[in-house]
């Protein structure tokens, strides 16, 4: 969808949403982790936990991290899920970006009320605890992104600050 000049205004006069806190992750589909791992390393990115399977969306993921900065690499379980077909139209690439905020539901809460909404509309168990919820990239300059909400105790990102 091409958006006019009257869309571009109004999206400049959107409210910010309350609760974010900044970049949680890159994520960027692969068809293999350990062969997808090997340039990321070269940059000095390590694994920071073993790798997850996240059966409800169908893919195992590997975190790497370097300093502040935190990439998921994406494998699909099989060839029917959602990252499946992203590689098969697409192949290897940036998948979405996820930001970090307080309340995925609250967060959902102010974007409906501003005329956005989650692709599911409702939030969903994520990795490692998390709470998540998708928007849809036609609202977001063509790129999927993530909202994720980090279980409470759960260790901040640099420069994040909690009430």
């Amino acid at each position: 969808m091409t958006r006019t000049p009257a869309d571009i205004v109004q999206s400049n006069t959107l409210e910010a949403l309350p609760g974010m806190l900044g970049l949680d992750h890159i994520a960027i589909a692969v068809a293999n982790l350990d062969t997808a791992s090997g340039p990321y390393r070269m940059l000095g990115f390590v694994a920071s936990h073993p790798d997850e399977e996240v059966s409800g969306s169908g893919v195992r993921v590997r975190e790497l991290v370097h300093g502040a900065t935190t990439i998921e690499l994406l494998e699909p379980l099989d060839d029917t899920g959602q990252v499946a077909r992203f590689l098969a139209r697409r192949g290897p690439g940036l998948h979405h970006l996820a930001f970090r905020v307080r309340d995925v539901r609250a967060s959902l809460s102010a974007l409906a009320a501003q005329g956005r909404g989650g692709i599911e509309g409702v939030a969903r168990p994520g990795r490692r605890g998390t709470v998540v919820a998708f928007l849809p990239p036609s609202d977001w300059a063509g790129v999927l992104i993530e909202l994720v909400e980090w279980p409470a105790g759960a260790p901040a990102r640099p420069g994040e600050t909690r009430p």
